[in-house]
Order: C-alpha cells, then sequence, then structure tokens
C-alpha cells in the first residue's frame, strides 16, 4: 500500500472514529426511541454494547490480516481499461455512485440468499438500534462482502483510494442511520429525500420481516425508489427491532449462530 492510501486509511479512521463518538453522546442527550430498560446506561444496555463492541474488535482484527491486503490485492490486479476521463473528481464521484449502487444490491443479497442471511441476521438481531450497532456484524460477513467487493474492484479497476474514500462515506453513513439521535421532523424528512435516515433505516430493522426485506439502501435512498424497496411503513418511538422469530443471544451464540441449524 503506497503512501497516500496509507494516509487515507489513517484519515478515514481519525473521523469515523470522532463521528461514532459525536453521535453516542448525541443519541444519548437526544434519544429518538427511550432506552429497552428506560435507562441509557442499564446493565441490559451495556450489556448488548459489549456485545457490539465485541463483534466490531473480530472484525477490526480480521482488517489488516484479511480485508485490507485482499482489497489491495485485488486493486492491483485489475486491468487498467478505464478512459482518461475517468480520473479525479469526477472519477472518484463516479467511483462513490457505483459502489453505493453495487452495495444496495449486496445488501439485498443478504437478506434474500439463505447462505449470506445465516451471517447477516447476526446484524438484526439487535434488539435495540443506536450508533453501535453500526460496528455489529459477525465476522463471516465481513469475510464474504470483502471477497464479493475484490471481484467488484478487479472487473471495475476500482482504484484502493476510490474504494477506501467509499468505506469512509458508508461507515459515516451507516453510523449515522443506525443512531437513535432525535432529529428535527422537518430536518430528517428533507435529508430523507437525499440520504439514508435514522427514520428510514429503523424500518429496515422492524422486527417484522416485510419490513427488515426493505430499505436496502447505504447512503442515498433513491434506490429504494427506484427498485420498489421502500416500505411504507413509518419508524415509531417504540417499534420492535429485531429479528421475527429469533432472539437475541450472548457473544459466543452470535459467533456460533450462522453454523447453527
Amino acid at each position: 500500500m503506497d503512501s497516500a492510501a496509507q494516509a487515507l486509511l489513517t484519515w478515514k479512521g481519525v473521523v469515523v472514529a470522532a463521528w461514532l463518538v459525536l453521535l453516542f453522546l448525541a443519541e444519548r442527550a437526544f434519544p429518538a426511541a427511550p432506552a429497552p430498560t428506560g435507562a441509557a446506561l442499564s446493565a441490559a444496555s451495556l450489556g448488548r454494547n459489549a456485545r457490539n463492541l465485541g463483534l466490531w474488535l473480530a472484525n477490526v482484527a480480521l482488517s489488516p490480516l484479511v480485508v485490507l491486503p485482499l482489497t489491495a490485492a485485488a486493486a492491483g490486479l485489475a486491468p487498467q481499461w478505464r478512459p482518461g476521463w475517468w480520473s479525479g473528481a469526477p472519477g472518484l464521484a463516479l467511483d462513490l455512485l457505483l459502489f453505493d449502487f453495487l452495495i444496495y444490491w449486496w445488501h439485498r443479497a443478504n437478506h434474500v440468499v439463505p447462505l449470506l442471511w445465516r451471517f447477516h441476521q447476526v446484524h438484526h438481531l439487535d434488539r435495540f438500534l443506536d450508533s453501535t450497532s453500526a460496528l455489529r456484524f459477525h465476522f463471516g460477513e465481513v469475510l464474504l462482502s470483502a471477497t464479493a467487493r475484490a471481484a467488484v474492484v478487479v472487473a471495475l479497476a476500482f482504484p484502493l483510494s476510490s474504494v477506501l474514500a467509499f468505506e469512509g462515506l458508508l461507515l459515516l453513513a451507516t453510523i449515522f442511520h443506525h443512531s437513535n439521535l432525535r432529529l428535527p421532523a422537518g430536518l430528517e424528512r428533507a435529508l430523507s429525500r437525499a440520504i439514508v435516515t435514522p427514520s428510514i433505516h429503523w424500518v429496515h430493522h422492524h422486527r417484522v420481516r416485510g419490513d427488515t426485506d426493505s430499505n436496502y439502501a447505504s447512503v442515498l435512498s433513491l434506490w429504494d425508489r427506484l427498485f420498489a424497496s421502500r416500505s411504507a411503513t413509518a419508524r415509531a418511538p417504540d417499534m420492535e427491532i429485531g429479528v421475527e422469530g429469533r432472539k437475541e443471544t450472548g457473544f459466543l451464540g452470535l459467533l456460533l449462530r450462522p453454523f447453527r441449524p
């Protein structure tokens, strides 16, 4: 990895960490929905935050060992077929748009393909939603996603800088739309016309399978409108979160869940 990519990776980590801390504090000062036990710092809340943190730490350890080398290798192996105009700021903007379009379909596939859902449901088993839910992914899903992304990087000749830039953008968006931050209704409506907001993504985590299988967009909200996957359900403060017919488990149970019948 060259020095420019390394610098971009460092800045991405700093910005995402600052954004996570900011929203973690803000959503506790201005919550959209009460914590399930009625206390933001209850033992139950601390326990779920610890589970989410544990899953995230497993992926943090995995990233430099597998995810980053695989992505860098894919970018290095990609054939250089892109025309000259597909470079600079316009090229980066097009890459970000393409990545967001592709991540919409990958997310949708995670709900449709049984093997992918086995891993992705670990993210959905969380019975409450806040900024830490954005960190909660099974390491198997991360490996599957990294493999699929590597194939796309080779096929479409994405430069490593575009991949890292989209990763940063995706993390910022994911932390935001999973957050329990209460926004003014007018502001949320205005934002939702362009980007995915908490009111949109909370419905995706509704403990009703029909809503779980909707609202797949990650950054731009237009994909669900274009491909008829937007739910008509409105978020409510008492909306039940989770997977219909499934229960949350402890940390070890979450790690083993995809491998059980």
